[in-house]
C-alpha cells in the first residue's frame, strides 16, 4: 500500500490501495480514525488515481472535516476504562498503576501512550478471559485459546477450531458491554453462523442484549480514535 499527497493547506495524506476485484476507483474516509483510502484497479496508474483525487478534492475535505480528530494521550488528560474516563497523571513509579482513582505513569511524556496500552492490554486479557471462561461453562463448550488484537472491523471472532479473538480496546467499553462481546463469541462455538438459535444462545447465555450492542455502534468509533503510539 502506496501513499498519495493532495497538496494545500493543510496537505491531505491518501492511503493508496490496489485490489483486483476492483472494476473502478473508489475514495472511502473510515468514520473509525478518519483514513482516506483511495481504492484502484490493477492496471490504473497511479497518475490517473492522483487526477481522480484532484477531481473529488472537495468533497474528500470537506468530509475529513466532520470527521472527529484522534484522542492523543497525555500526562494529565485521561483514558476511557471500563466505561469511565480515568486520568493520566504522572508519579514515582516504574510502570503504570491504578491509584487512588487515577492511572499512575513514569513521568516520561513521550511514552505514555505505549504504557497506557501495555496497562489496558493485561487488563483486557484478564477480563475477556474470565467473561469466556464464565460463558464457555454455561454453554457446556470449550474454546481453545483466546488472542488479543487492535482490530478495526470487529470486537471479536471465534474459528471453527474454538480459537476466541477479541479487541483489547473493549476494555475501554463498559464492563457489560465486554461481557456481551464475549458471549457472542463463546456462543459461536455452538453456532457458526448468525442464524435464530445462535441469537437464542446469545440471549440464554447474555440475556438482552440490544443495548450494548448499539453502545458500539454510538461509540466503538471513539474508541478506535485514541491513539497509543
Amino acid at each position: 500500500m502506496g501513499v498519495l499527497i493532495l497538496d494545500g493547506n493543510p496537505p491531505v495524506q491518501v492511503q493508496l490501495r490496489r485490489s483486483a476485484r476492483a472494476r473502478r476507483l473508489s475514495l472511502r474516509i473510515s468514520r473509525l480514525d478518519g483514513r482516506a483510502t483511495l481504492t484502484l484497479p490493477p492496471r490504473v496508474p497511479e497518475r490517473e488515481g492522483m487526477a481522480f483525487l484532484r477531481d473529488r478534492e472537495d468533497w474528500l475535505r470537506r468530509h475529513l472535516a466532520d470527521v472527529a480528530p484522534e484522542q492523543v494521550l497525555r500526562l494529565g488528560g485521561s483514558v476511557l476504562y471500563r466505561g469511565e474516563a480515568l486520568p493520566l497523571v504522572a508519579g514515582d513509579v516504574k510502570r503504570a498503576r491504578l491509584q487512588d482513582g487515577a492511572l499512575v505513569l513514569p513521568d516520561a511524556p513521550a511514552l505514555v501512550g505505549k504504557r497506557v496500552a501495555a496497562f489496558l492490554k493485561l487488563q483486557a486479557r484478564d477480563a475477556l478471559a474470565e467473561a469466556s471462561d464464565r460463558y464457555a461453562a454455561a454453554l457446556g463448550r470449550p474454546y481453545s485459546r483466546i488472542t488479543l488484537r487492535d482490530t478495526r472491523s470487529r470486537w471479536g471472532s471465534c474459528t471453527s477450531a474454538g480459537n476466541l479473538m477479541y479487541s483489547w480496546r473493549l476494555i475501554m467499553a463498559p464492563p457489560r458491554v465486554l461481557d456481551y462481546v464475549a458471549a457472542h463469541e463463546v456462543a459461536h462455538l455452538a453456532h457458526m453462523d448468525h442464524s435464530p438459535r445462535f441469537w437464542a444462545a446469545v440471549e440464554t447465555l447474555f440475556g438482552p442484549h440490544a443495548e450494548c450492542r448499539q453502545w458500539l455502534r454510538d461509540n466503538g468509533s471513539a474508541l478506535h480514535r485514541v491513539r497509543f503510539d
